[in-house]
């Protein structure tokens, strides 16, 4: 699974969140070195946070750009909203009224569809959280009440509480190139397993996803830094 940094056009509406300050950075490397040192090779931190209109418009894009390639996906998904209506008329009520034959049409699976229209009707059900009342909810109550939708797994919810929401403290431990980074960065000779991630980060509370950012630049460096050898 590619690491989803490419999946955030910066725009006018991105912000660094608070929490994502050189003050972070300082704490990181305090409590690990090792990840220290690897942010020294790395640079500044550059992740953006795109703020989304809600939720439901940032999972609905989500869902169609599911095993997609950004430039297949963006054109599929343009047409989805061709259909539906483009920004704030991208609503719930907007996609149950396009037939599924007409969101096939657009490029969309029948899973996605499937998945599209759950998520629609779970948004009008009040499952899915409006954007000021996503704001207010824990990170585990977000992926909780989330993952009831069809077709969103807890890795999409983080790259949601991440990239849209600007969380600080999220570690993504399914995520290929989050392990594929720890791997490096420490050494291994073989990815770590969720539950060994897991417990290596809990060190790195509550920057996990500064430091998980650092772990997917990791994973695209081509040498170790000399003082993590």
């Amino acid at each position: 699974m590619p690491a989803p940094v490419s999946d955030v056009v910066p725009s006018a509406d991105s912000l660094l969140p608070e929490g994502f300050t050189p003050a972070a950075r300082r704490a990181l490397a305090k409590a690990d070195p090792i990840l220290g040192a690897w942010m020294k090779q790395v640079g500044r931190l550059t992740l953006t946070v795109e703020a989304p209109h809600s939720p439901f418009q940032a999972l609905a894009r989500s869902i169609a750009y599911q095993q997609l390639t950004g430039k297949a996906a963006a054109t599929i998904f343009g047409r989805v909203c061709a259909r539906v209506g483009e920004g704030k008329r991208f609503t719930p009520e907007a996609v149950l009224a396009v037939s599924v034959e007409h969101l096939r049409e657009a490029g969309l699976s029948g899973a996605k569809t499937a998945a599209l229209r759950d998520l629609a009707a779970k948004a009008l059900e009040g499952e899915v959280p409006t954007l000021a009342r996503a704001r207010r909810m824990s990170d585990a109550a977000l992926v909780e009440r989330l993952t009831k939708v069809r077709g969103i797994g807890q890795w999409t919810v983080e790259m949601l509480l991440i990239f849209r929401l600007g969380r600080p403290d999220i570690l993504p431990v399914d995520d290929y190139g989050v392990r594929k980074g720890f791997m490096r960065a420490y050494g291994l000779s073989a990815l770590p397993t969720p539950k060994e991630l897991l417990a290596h980060g809990e060190r790195w509370r509550p920057w996990r996803s500064v430091a998980s950012w650092y772990m997917w630049r990791a994973a695209d460096l081509p040498e170790s830094p000399a003082s993590a050898e």
